[in-house]
């Protein structure tokens, strides 16, 4: 089941670290299958606010997702963005293939008291 790491970035002024890490990141993830499906696009905020910038990164599945952030290749230039960028990155698991939301609303509705 597919996985993704996102980031919600703030606060990126621009810094010769930042350029590094953005040059050598894609070669962090690509042994884990990842890729990048959203990177240095713009984002339309539909609700609520959202200021900065999104980056989402795709692995085969959590398993990869977990490997790459753990990697030694990737722990080495973490530090090239954190230390010149504030944000939110988590890592998530896709639902599977057929996901009906349905099931999740029915598991809702049974856990609410009866009226």
């Amino acid at each position: 089941m597919t996985a993704y790491a996102i980031a919600h970035l703030r606060d990126a002024a621009p810094h010769p670290e930042i350029a590094e890490y953005i040059d050598r990141i894609g070669s962090t993830f690509e042994p884990y299958g990842g890729r990048f499906l959203v990177h240095a696009t713009r984002h339309e905020v539909m609700e609520g606010s959202w200021p900065g910038h999104v980056v989402v990164i795709g692995f085969p599945a959590i398993a990869e997702a977990r490997a790459w952030w753990d990697s030694p290749a990737y722990r080495e230039i973490a530090p090239l963005r954190s230390r010149h960028i504030e944000g939110d990155i988590i890592l998530v698991p896709g639902v599977p293939e057929g996901y009906d939301p349905t099931s999740t609303a029915r598991v809702m509705r049974d856990a609410l008291p009866a009226e």
